[in-house]
C-alpha cells in the first residue's frame, strides 16, 4: 500500500453515523499486510435485505460466485471481507475457502450459510488459506459494534492511499433514515457494474427486489461510468444492505420500486454511489488529476458512452493530461477508433470552456498559452461533440503517471 496520500484525496472525511441493525469489527489476520487491519466483518440484524451487482468478468473470483449464489435469497446476516488476496483463479481451493469461511461466519452469526456474503481483494492466483482468518470470526461477531464505520473503510484497502466513505440522511415517508457507504479501489478499475469493492447499508425498510432495482439503475451513471486503467477486476462487488430498523420509528415498508416515497431515498443513494465512484477515480494509482469526459451529439446514449470510454481509457490521452499537454489530436484519435458513428468534419473538442477543435480542424481562436494554463488544474474537463444526434454521456477517469507503472511493476513483490 502506498504511503503517500493522493493529492486528490478529500480534504476531510465525513462523520459516519451508526446504522441501526449493523455492527462492525475489524482484525489483523496478516494475510498479506503486516501491522494493519485486513479483515472486516459486518453483522446484520435478522430481517436484513440485500441486493448486489458484480463484475462481468468471465474469470470471476470464488467470493463473487458465492455472493451470486446467495443473492436470490435476499437475506443477509454477515459480510466478511479480506484484503491482500483476491481468492480469484484459485480453482477448487478457492471454492473450499469460501465454503469454510461461510460456515465459520454462519456459526459466528447464528444464521444460515446462505445469509453470508464474502468479498476478497488483492493478488489474483494465490490460494487463500482459510485457517489464517476463519478462527477470528466468532470473536469478531461478538465484539462487533455500530460505530466502527471508519475502521471498516481502512480494513478493505489494498493500493488505496485513503479510505473512502460517504453518508446521507434522508426522509422516507416522515421518518429520517440513514445510508452509509464505503469503497475500495485504486487500480484495475473499469467496472462493468460496480467498482472493486463497495458496501452500502441503510436502516430503511426496503424489500430486496426494490433494493436490487435501485442498485442496478444507480450503478449505470456512477460506478459504471468510471475508469482508471480500462481493466475490469475479477472481484468487482457492490452490495447494498437494508436492516429495516427504521420501521420501528415509523418508516414505511417499501415493496414496490415505483413507490413515490422512494424518490428522496433514490436520489440520496445515487449521490452516495457517485461520491464513492469519484473517490475511487481520485485515488487512481499514481493519479494527479481527475478527468471528466463528456460526449454530446452522438447517435445514441450508448454510442456516446462508448466514445467517452474510448477517450477516457486512451493511454495517450491520459499521459497527455499527466504532462499537462493540451494534445487535442489524441482526443480526435480516440473518437475515431471507438467504432461508433462519427464524422470528422462535424467534430468539435473542448478542454474546459476552451474550444480547441471545430469542423474538422483546429479552432481559429485556439490559444496554446490559454489551453496550457488550463491543463495545470487538478480537475480537467474534456468534451467532444460528435455532431450527429442527441446522445450524451459522461465518464470519469484520471491521468496516467510514472507512479502507476511503479506501483504495478512491483505489486506482487
Amino acid at each position: 500500500m502506498s504511503t503517500a496520500v493522493s493529492p486528490l484525496a478529500p480534504k476531510s472525511q465525513p462523520k459516519m453515523p451508526p446504522i441501526e441493525g449493523v455492527r462492525i469489527a475489524t482484525a489483523e489476520a496478516g494475510i498479506k499486510y503486516k501491522g494493519r487491519t485486513d479483515l472486516l466483518a459486518m453483522v446484520f440484524d435478522a430481517g436484513t435485505q440485500v441486493a448486489g451487482v458484480f463484475t462481468r468478468s468471465k474469470c470471476p473470483s470464488a467470493p463473487v460466485d458465492l455472493c451470486r449464489a446467495n443473492l436470490p435469497g435476499g437475506s443477509a446476516r454477515m459480510l466478511v471481507v479480506n484484503s491482500g488476496n483476491a481468492n480469484a483463479f484459485t480453482g477448487k481451493k478457492g471454492r473450499a475457502t469460501t465454503e469454510a469461511t461461510a460456515q465459520a461466519a454462519s456459526s459466528a452469526a447464528g444464521c444460515a450459510s446462505s445469509e453470508v456474503f464474502l468479498a476478497s481483494t488483492g493478488v489474483i492466483g494465490e490460494p487463500l488459506d482459510p485457517a489464517k482468518f476463519t478462527h477470528l470470526l466468532a470473536d469478531m461477531a461478538k465484539r462487533a459494534e455500530p460505530a466502527l464505520w471508519p475502521e471498516a473503510g481502512k480494513a478493505i484497502m489494498t493500493t488505496d492511499t485513503y479510505p473512502k466513505y460517504a453518508t446521507q440522511t434522508v426522509l422516507l415517508g416522515e421518518t429520517l433514515v440513514t445510508i452509509n457507504g464505503i469503497a475500495k479501489g485504486a487500480g484495475m478499475i473499469a467496472p462493468d457494474m460496480a467498482t472493486m469493492l463497495s458496501f452500502v447499508a441503510t436502516d430503511a425498510p426496503i424489500a430486496a427486489p426494490v433494493l436490487q432495482e435501485l442498485l442496478s439503475k444507480g450503478t449505470a451513471k456512477t460506478f459504471n461510468a468510471v475508469t482508471v486503467d480500462s481493466d475490469t477486476s475479477t472481484s468487482d462487488t457492490l452490495l447494498l444492505f437494508a436492516t429495516g430498523a427504521a420501521a420501528k420509528r415509523g418508516a414505511p415498508r417499501i415493496d414496490d420500486a415505483k413507490d413515490p416515497r422512494l424518490q428522496s431515498f433514490r436520489r440520496a443513494l445515487n449521490k452516495i454511489l457517485k461520491n464513492l465512484a469519484l473517490q475511487v477515480v481520485r485515488d487512481g494509482e499514481g493519479a494527479r488529476k481527475e478527468v471528466e469526459v463528456t460526449v454530446t451529439g452522438a447517435k445514441s446514449a450508448r454510442s456516446a458512452k462508448k466514445i467517452a470510454l474510448s477517450i477516457a481509457n486512451s493511454p495517450l490521452v491520459k499521459t497527455a493530461v499527466a504532462g499537462e499537454d493540451a494534445n487535442w489530436g489524441r482526443v480526435v484519435m480516440a473518437v475515431g477508433k471507438a467504432g461508433e458513428p462519427a464524422d470528422r468534419d462535424r467534430l468539435s473538442v473542448w478542454f474546459g470552456d476552451i474550444r480547441v477543435a471545430h469542423e474538422g480542424e483546429r479552432d481559429p481562436a485556439y490559444s496554446e498559452a490559454e489551453t496550457s494554463a488550463y491543463m495545470k488544474k487538478d480537475r480537467i474537463r474534456v468534451r467532444a461533440d460528435i455532431g450527429l444526434g442527441r446522445g450524451k454521456a459522461t465518464v470519469w477517469t484520471c491521468d496516467l503517471t510514472k507512479e502507476y507503472v511503479a506501483i504495478n511493476g512491483d505489486y506482487r513483490s
